[in-house]
């Protein structure tokens, strides 16, 4: 690199020099040029870019793979063809059946052979004698037909009056055998080119069917299976690829690969449902351990997959969904869509949702506790509300309802239900034990009837029952209304019903959250006789909510994807329909919101008489008990003394939770409203009653009706 100085030049009138900073010119020789890449290096990297092209690739897969369906293809036509000509087929089966340790299939199999074999000795004899009595055939058939025509040919004669007429027939077969000759001389240069073509289509077309190429060949949606369908293949290699040796090498032993293992592969609503029968030293437990692992083998996902156990020994049964199918909804419920649909305590079946098979759930609520539990936000409130909101169709059917929860969502059974507690502090907890313990003594007076006396469903109950269990406030007595002990309140209601309530149709139906011991203890969760939940966290927590036997056969609400379905239930109970030898079933239960619930009230509240919704109040309000005798009987003309004393007690246990007949007769006499007989029962009468407001006087005393 060089520097040059251009000098400065002097002002031709001063002499000076200008004040200009020198500029400097810097000469920067060229740079050095780029190596040359060689030719060939430049080559291998074009080749190697087009040889990992993508298109490259699937151009390779696409011949590697029609060529392996030609391949197989022609193996599988000569497998079969084998299989049709000998007794390969009776002897693979015979070798299942003895390594299953089925010997009558054994024997039945061997039979078949025999006749099988025999019915081919007769056909083999058959050809030794064949060409002679083809021979003969040929020969009488040639020499019937050489007479038919020659006689045509006379007839001709006698009819044209031309003696040559009588060769007319044969000269005319003759022309027409040649050209027959002619015409497969024509067509069998091109058959001997397009006849192997054809051969080697339908080869590919056994191949294609049977998608007979490794996997890597296959295309990209037939290599992810997303949706693939459900074949005795696909199940055995599920099966084999499984973890389990014992299964692996009974399947390679088996003479028909794991066939004869399967029963029919059958439709069962969204899915295909299949009884695989294990062989010996395999136990259903290994296959129910690895669920995901079979569900990846079978291209579904987890919950895609259920394993249950059926009545037969060694066997499981495994229901496989449609992909996708489970995250579509199932349509409204019977209750929206008919709007003259009617329940039935007792023999009725409440419309609850779908099975996976498609077929409606319908559960009995008859003299059965029930329990619904899951994690939060899964649904469990509007399953358990769904059930009521069809009983509420039975207008014998009464119900006492505790929301813990408190946002409105048993709203609509304001003026429906006969109490209805919402909120979710701790007094509202007291008011819901003291409304438990209530029924308690309903269910002790319905006790004491006389026998064969018919009393109408009384249903209690308890949403986010949690709460209440984990109530740590204590009463005068010091008696904790929560806990699980023998001295909380709560508890103890809840199990005096569980003991008594189903005889004299005083049932229990309780929600609750992420069960545990503390806030569902065993002795409620285990007197329920429907138990039902939603997706759990833990299989603890699915055995706490269904029982070991549900959880043992094949239940597993934990392992339900929370959120995604929600709505979805396992239900263990003997009022609905399970399959038989199974501990549980799932049940996807129909979504009705708050407005669709808005109109089954409605129709429910149609159905009777009027009911006047008792709330309870704050402690302590000074009450008025005449009118507070008028608001219990609402509507009703007349309500027997002994139901007014329990209304009374709900609304105001504080005032009126002591209170006997003598008191009740106290208040209303000289008011002209004092209680009278009907149909031989005490009973107080509404229009008596509304005369005694009427009547009072200016300082609030009633006088007597006139």
């Amino acid at each position: 690199m060089t520097e040059n100085v251009v000098p400065l030049v002097k002002s031709p009138l001063t002499g000076a020099e200008p004040e200009v900073t020198p500029t400097v010119l810097t000469v920067v020789p060229d740079a050095p040029p780029a190596p040359l890449v060689p030719l060939w290096v430049r080559s291998g990297r074009a080749v190697k870019t087009a040889a990992t092209h993508e298109n490259t690739k699937s151009a390779a897969r696409a011949v590697a793979r029609h060529s392996l369906y030609t391949f197989n293809g022609g193996r599988i036509v000569a497998r079969r063809t084998w299989d049709g000509k000998t007794g390969a087929r009776y002897e693979r089966m015979i070798r299942t059946a003895e390594a299953a340790g089925n010997v009558e299939a054994a024997e039945e199999w061997e039979e078949r052979l025999t006749r099988f074999r025999q019915a081919r000795h007769h056909r083999r004899m058959d050809l030794l004698h064949s060409p002679v009595e083809a021979a003969k055939g040929i020969a009488v058939g040639t020499g019937v037909s050489i007479g038919v025509l020659v006689a045509l040919g006379v007839v001709m004669a006698i009819n044209n009056h031309d003696v040559t007429d009588v060769i007319t027939p044969l000269k005319a077969t003759i022309e027409f055998i040649a050209l027959l000759i002619r015409v497969v001389q024509v067509i069998w240069g091109p058959s001997l080119i397009v006849g192997p073509l054809f051969a080697l289509l339908a080869l590919w077309a056994v191949g294609s069917k049977q998608q007979a190429a490794p996997a890597w060949a296959l295309p990209a949606n037939v290599r992810n299976g997303e949706g693939e369908p459900i074949t005795p293949s696909i199940v055995v290699k599920a099966l084999r690829d499984l973890g389990v040796p014992a299964l692996r090498n009974a399947i390679k032993e088996m003479g028909d690969a794991g066939a004869s293992m399967l029963g029919p592969i059958r439709i069962a609503g969204c899915g295909v449902e299949v009884d695989v029968t294990l062989p010996s030293g395999v136990s259903t437990i290994e296959v129910q351990n690895r669920r995901r692992k079979l569900a990846e083998n079978l291209s579904r996902h987890e919950h895609e997959v259920f394993i249950t156990i059926p009545t037969a020994a060694r066997t499981v049964r495994l229901w496989v969904a449609d992909s996708g199918a489970l995250d579509e909804p199932i349509g409204p419920s019977p209750l929206v869509t008919d709007g003259t649909m009617t329940a039935d305590y007792t023999k009725g079946r409440a419309p609850w949702g779908q099975d996976l098979r498609g077929d409606m759930a319908a559960l009995s609520v008859y003299q059965r506790h029930l329990l619904i539990t899951g994690l939060s936000n899964q649904g469990k409130t509007v399953a358990l509300r769904s059930l009521a909101l069809w009983l509420a169709l039975d207008k014998s059917v009464q119900f006492w309802i505790g929301d813990l929860k408190g946002i409105g969502d048993w709203k609509m059974f304001d003026g429906l239900a006969n109490v209805l507690i919402q909120g979710p502090t701790d007094d509202h907890v007291i008011q819901v034990t003291e409304m438990v313990e209530d029924a308690v003594e309903e269910m002790n007076r319905r006790i004491q009837a006389p026998p064969g006396t018919v009393f109408p469903a009384l249903i209690v109950i308890v949403d986010e029952a949690q709460m209440a269990f984990m109530c740590p406030v204590v009463d005068d007595e010091k008696r904790p209304y929560g806990g699980s002990k023998a001295t909380s309140r709560y508890f103890m209601a809840v199990r005096k019903i569980h003991n008594q309530g189903r005889a004299v149709n005083v049932l229990m139906w309780q929600g609750t959250q992420d069960p545990t011991d503390q806030n569902l203890p065993k002795l409620v969760r285990e007197g329920a006789h429907t138990r039902a939940s939603l997706a759990l966290g833990t299989e603890s927590q699915a055995r706490m909510a269904l029982g070991d036997k549900a959880v043992d056969g094949g239940a597993a609400p934990n392992l339900l994807r929370p959120g995604l379905d929600r709505g979805t239930l396992v239900v263990a109970s003997d009022g609905v329909q399970i399959p038989a030898g199974q501990a549980s079933i799932t049940v996807r239960t129909h979504y009705i919101d708050d407005d669709a619930a808005e109109v089954i009230t409605a129709r429910a509240k149609a159905m009777r008489s009027g009911i006047t919704t008792l709330r309870v109040v704050d402690k302590g309000e000074e009450r008025d008990p005449l009118a507070d005798v008028a608001a219990v009987l609402g509507d009703e003309a007349r309500v027997l003394t002994q139901d007014v004393l329990k209304r009374l007690a709900v609304l105001d246990a504080d005032a009126y939770g002591a209170w006997s007949f003598i008191d009740l007769k106290r208040v209303l006499d000289g008011t002209g409203a004092e209680p009278y007989k009907s149909d031989g029962r005490m009973v107080v009468g509404a229009e008596r009653l509304s005369r005694a407001f009427t009547n009072r006087d200016s300082d609030g005393s009633a006088s007597a009706a006139e």
